[in-house]
C-alpha cells in the first residue's frame, strides 16, 4: 500500500507564513467565510497575503478547526526566552500547552504555536502531534 506524500503549501509576507496542508483540510470554511479577501478559493493561488494585515491572517489561521491552516513565524520576531509557558492535562483529552512554543517535528520542520495548543494523548488523532478530537470517538482514557 503506498502512502500519500503529504502536500504543503506556504504563503509569506513580511511578518508571517501561512502554511496549509490541503490533504488535512476538513473545508469547514471558517478561513473563507470569516477573511475572503485573503483565503479565496475561486482565486490562485487562493491565498493572498497582501488582503489583510498579518494580525487578522493569524486571527483567521488560528480559527482553522482542523490545524490544515497554521503560522509559522521567523524565530527573530518571537522572543520566547521570556515566555511562560503553561502546560494542562485535559480529562481524557489532549495535553494543553499554553503560551509560545518551538515545535521541532520529525522531518526537521519547525513550527512555533502562540496561545493554546493541543497535543494529542490517545495516539488516534490523523493530524499528529497536533489533537483532531478522535480521543472522543475512541472513549480514550487518561
Amino acid at each position: 500500500m503506498e502512502s500519500k506524500k503529504e502536500i504543503v503549501k506556504e504563503y509569506s509576507n513580511n511578518d508571517l507564513t501561512v502554511v496549509w496542508k490541503p490533504n488535512t483540510c476538513i473545508h469547514a470554511k471558517n478561513c473563507w467565510k470569516g477573511l475572503l479577501q485573503v483565503f479565496n478559493p475561486q482565486n490562485r493561488p487562493w491565498v493572498n497575503m497582501d488582503g489583510a494585515s498579518s494580525d487578522r491572517i493569524e486571527k483567521q489561521v488560528n480559527a482553522c478547526p482542523s490545524g490544515a491552516l497554521s503560522i509559522k513565524k521567523s524565530l527573530k520576531n518571537k522572543n520566547m526566552e521570556d515566555n511562560n509557558v503553561k502546560i494542562n492535562v485535559a480529562e481524557n483529552g489532549p495535553l494543553l500547552v499554553n503560551g509560545t512554543c518551538e515545535i521541532a517535528k520529525a522531518d526537521g520542520s519547525v513550527e512555533i504555536k502562540e496561545k493554546v495548543t493541543a497535543f494529542c494523548r490517545c495516539g488516534a488523532s490523523a493530524n499528529k502531534p497536533y489533537c483532531d478530537g478522535q480521543h472522543k470517538k475512541i472513549n480514550f482514557i487518561g
